[in-house]
């Protein structure tokens, strides 16, 4: 059997920007999504804090050390310049694999979304 389990969590990042006119995704700092160990075109499920919005799309990677949590497409209708979100991604595997495993957790600073 397999099992869904968490992979890794960005946990209360804000928003910096929504581009509508994208084609779609979310760009987030490089720093971030290595810390996360989320890669590109990965599947993202984003939560909104401030709305209860919950979404699916994928990561693409921003400049690094720049905080950036863009929502790009469709999804910049979800959100609000400073909105804050959770970013999680999951994995398939064995339950016996699942029950060992320990998910990648970011915790970046909620002035700037960096890791220092």
């Amino acid at each position: 059997m397999q099992v869904h389990v968490v992979k890794s969590k960005i946990h209360r990042v804000k928003v910096t920007g929504a581009d509508l006119n994208y084609i779609g995704s979310i760009t987030i700092d490089e720093d971030l999504m290595d810390a996360a160990n989320i890669i590109q075109g990965e599947k993202v499920q984003i939560v909104n804090n401030n709305n209860g919005e919950r979404l699916e799309t994928y990561a693409i990677p921003g400049p690094r050390g720049s905080g950036e949590i863009t929502l790009n497409g469709a999804a910049a209708r979800k959100v609000a310049k400073g909105d804050v979100l959770i970013l999680i991604t999951y994995a398939m595997m064995d339950i016996e694999e699942a029950k060992k495993f320990k998910p990648a957790l970011v915790f970046p600073n909620e002035a700037d979304n960096t890791l220092t």
